[in-house]
Formats: structure tokens, sequence, C-alpha cells
């Protein structure tokens, strides 16, 4: 298995803020410059999906398999001989919040598609992180 983590603690921004923002999933394209669009069929919770079409990439079925609301969510993009996981925290401390990101992918087929894929995720998951806080601040 292969894992990237990113994470980066923050001042004056609120979880209930973070959490708007990254569950408000058809407006992604409102703040991550690399997404064409993403569309949530039903709520954001366990079991559904969502579609996301990156710019310069072909569209993605993506399952929400992990939901504990104001805390964290995991989704998983399932590919021919690989899954790839996108785990996001919120760690709140006394006067800091932490975003973490976690992006892991398995599989017999798992080096090729961390190539195709993963590894270009993982690179942008400081310019998210820092969009995602940039659009709560302005919620």
């Amino acid at each position: 298995m292969w894992s990237r983590t990113y994470s980066k603690r923050v001042s004056g921004l609120q979880v209930n803020k973070v959490w708007m923002v990254w569950t408000d999933v058809n407006r992604w394209h409102t703040w991550q410059p690399d997404i064409e669009y993403a569309e949530l069929n039903g709520e954001f919770k366990v079991g559904n999906t969502f579609k996301l079409k990156p710019k310069n990439g072909p569209q993605v079925s993506i399952r929400i398999i992990k939901v504990e609301p104001g805390r964290q969510f995991t989704d998983l993009t399932c590919f021919p001989g690989a899954r790839m996981f996108g785990c996001h925290e919120f760690i709140a401390y006394d006067d800091e919040l932490e975003i973490r990101t976690t992006m892991s992918i398995e599989g017999f087929l798992s080096f090729l598609w961390r190539k195709i894929v993963a590894e270009s995720v993982a690179h942008g998951m400081e310019k998210q992180t820092e969009a995602l806080i940039e659009k709560a601040r302005s919620v």
C-alpha cells in the first residue's frame, strides 16, 4: 500500500465552517481550481456517491464510505485492480484546528494507479487545503 498525508494547523477557524464547505460537494469547483465539477447523488452520507470531473482528466465515481460529522470522512475511488482512499480529518485543539488529508492506494495494480492518479492528487493536497481554509474563512 502507498500513502501520503498532508496536515496543517490553523488558528481562528471553526470546524463547522470547514465541514460545511467540504460537505457541499456540488460547489467544490468554486474553490478547487483543478475540478470542472463534482455532483453528489443524495445527501452527504455513507453509501452515497458523487461524480467528479478533474480538469484534464476523466470523470470518476467516488463513494463515501465513512462519515463522522464535524470530525472526518473517507471516500473511495475504485480503479481496475486498485482502490484509492481519501481520508479527511478535522482535529480541534484549544485555539487551533488541524486539517489532515491522507491519500492511500492499494491493490495489485496500485503501482500503476499511483503513477496515473494518486501521486498527482497527493501533490495537490497542500494547495487544496489552503483553498479549503480560504473558502471556510469566507463562509
